[in-house]
């Protein structure tokens, strides 16, 4: 049991270097990966801390501490953690609420649920949230992070922006009058060098770009606009010491929604962006083990200071196409943005507001799943449903209720839908194959006797369809066979089902024969005991037998 646990919960790193080795030029490559996706982290990291309406250098030492431990403990070769956008709402709603000390319970308990998680193998369940669920609150996320920066974007003088989406907007409605045209243009200009360094010099990271020559225009130029220094001050150039939270149950009971909320968002990202790396470098992901990194990642991220953490699929893709070969380069990148805090403090808090804020509206845009949500406008129009709920759920309501929502509208109309693929059918419905030597329609059917068959599951969703079939009939026959050979599984409701429809046949003084009964549903017929109610006799593995049975019945009556 030990070994088979070490086993799943081998990190990736580990996995690695046992089975490739790792020499001196593998290092090189990995700490220059790692340099290029500490550039591109090191504003990120900073602007999403301050679109939660925290200090930015929380960014930072989610990203130091978060990322180094993601890499090291992962299951993922390429996956590069820290702060990512998606959290973006969440956090600054909880922080809102309950502080930044609610916040770092609330992630600990998160990251206890992401090992529970871990434990359990839930990794590999992520797989079955539906994607028109995850289409839509990302899509909602990404015009909430939008919305966010409104504020810095149009330089406004507002000092604590309200949680809900149509409360912004009236605050930004009725303070647009004292746009800042300054910061407008950095904004504008900086989204402009973005675009145009991603299309013509891809190589090179849009977004450091932008913030060294935006902070040098502002500094050289005297440029009236927020910058980090004005807003918060300096920033420190070392990692804080490790503090805890006041627990009570009080608090845990008030969090305990919005641990799971943070927990659900950091493993669908995690693994969503292990996934595309799995797909842009031909590896495969170890999920559960992926999640217990998130887990310890999260818990020690908050006490140090940090935000919740996940990987960050940019951030991944950057590290691929920076040629990393192993975890190694994620450390790396740790460690390069530690040395930026280390020796560039003082440089970074000249960077402007609107520059930050323009390079998360790129973000927000890139999560927009504009391309997706154009694919399944295309789909059944279930798939539309569930994706419009969710999405307006997460701007007006919230994330949490979202995705649950969601979740459950998508499972229902599955079973809608599942309902209409099962087919209850009479032996004389003139579709069936040709080529099928048991086709009911070759069989000879004794007078006083009536073939159904069902194609599909009995489960819950068409028992009742079931039970109306008896109304079907003027006069009930003297036996009912119901041929199951196209019936892969039963669940509770179906059992409850035939049990129901052989007591209103005994009723009818009709008998009930079940056909082509495979094992598995056999075996759940005899577990609950219906085989006793319905007799053993009539429970037969073929038609033939069945007709056999049923002619007997018939002309003994």
């Amino acid at each position: 049991m030990k070994k088979s646990l070490l086993k799943l919960f081998e990190p990736k790193l580990i996995t690695y270097i046992r089975k490739n080795g790792y020499d001196s030029g593998d290092f090189f490559k990995d700490t220059l990966s790692g340099l290029s996706v500490a550039i591109v982290a090191l504003p990120l990291a900073m602007a999403i801390a301050i679109a939660s309406n925290l200090p930015p250098e929380r960014g930072l030492f989610t990203a130091i501490v978060a990322g180094l431990l993601i890499s090291l403990m992962g299951g993922s070769r390429f996956q590069i953690g820290g702060p990512t956008a998606a959290f973006i709402v969440t956090v600054a709603l909880v922080a809102m609420k309950h502080g930044y000390d609610g916040l770092v319970l609330a992630t600990i308990m998160a990251g206890i649920l992401l090992i529970i998680m871990a434990f359990f193998r839930a990794g590999e369940l992520i797989k079955f949230i539906p994607y028109p669920v995850i289409v839509g609150f990302t899509s909602g996320i990404a015009l909430l992070i939008l919305f966010s920066q409104l504020r810095d974007f149009f330089g406004l003088e507002v000092k604590t922006m309200p949680p809900d989406f149509i409360d912004k907007l009236v605050l930004y409605i009725t303070h647009l009058h004292q746009t800042n045209p300054y910061a407008v243009a950095v904004a504008l200009i900086s989204i402009g060098i973005i675009i145009l360094m991603k299309k013509y010099s891809p190589k090179i990271p849009g977004p450091i770009v932008v913030v060294v020559l935006s902070a040098l225009a502002v500094w050289l130029l005297g440029i009236p606009v927020d910058t980090i220094e004005s807003r918060f001050g300096a920033i420190p150039s070392m990692l804080p010491s490790p503090t805890f939270p006041t627990i009570t149950f009080e608090k845990i009971r008030l969090l305990f929604p919005d641990a799971i909320t943070i927990a659900v968002l950091a493993a669908i990202e995690s693994l969503l962006s292990a996934v595309v790396a799995d797909g842009m470098a031909g590896t495969k992901h170890k999920p559960n083990t992926e999640l217990l990194a998130q887990g310890v990642a999260n818990i020690a991220s908050c006490i140090f200071g940090g935000l919740p953490a996940t990987g960050a699929i940019a951030r991944t893709a950057t590290n691929i196409k920076a040629g990393a070969i192993s975890p190694v380069s994620g450390i790396m990148h740790s460690l390069w943005l530690f040395g930026f805090m280390l020796l560039l403090a003082p440089l970074i808090i000249k960077i402007p507001l609107a520059a930050l804020s323009a390079i998360l509206i790129v973000v927000a845009w890139n999560m927009s799943e504009i391309k997706h949500i154009r694919s399944i406008m295309k789909a059944p129009r279930a798939d539309q449903v569930v994706l419009f709920v969710t999405f307006a759920l997460t701007v007006l309501v919230d994330l949490n209720v979202a995705i649950q929502t969601g979740i459950a509208l998508a499972s229902v109309l599955f079973i809608h839908s599942m309902m209409n693929a099962v087919e209850i059918k009479a032996y004389d419905d003139q579709d069936e194959e040709n080529d099928d030597p048991d086709a009911t329609s070759k069989k000879v059917i004794p007078k006083e006797v009536e073939v159904y068959e069902i194609k599909g599951p009995l489960f819950f969703g068409i028992a009742e369809k079931l039970l109306d079939t008896l109304a079907l009939f003027e006069n009930p026959p003297k036996v009912f066979i119901l041929r199951l050979r196209h019936v892969p599984m039963i669940d509770a409701a179906g059992l409850h089902a035939l049990e129901s429809l052989n007591i209103q046949l005994r009723v009818q003084d009709s008998v009930l024969i079940l056909s082509g009964v495979n094992k598995n549903v056999h075996n759940y017929i005899l577990k609950s005991g219906l085989s006793d109610e319905i007799g053993e006799l009539y429970i037969v593995d073929h038609i033939d037998k069945a007709i056999t049975i049923a002619k007997s019945v018939v002309d003994n009556a």
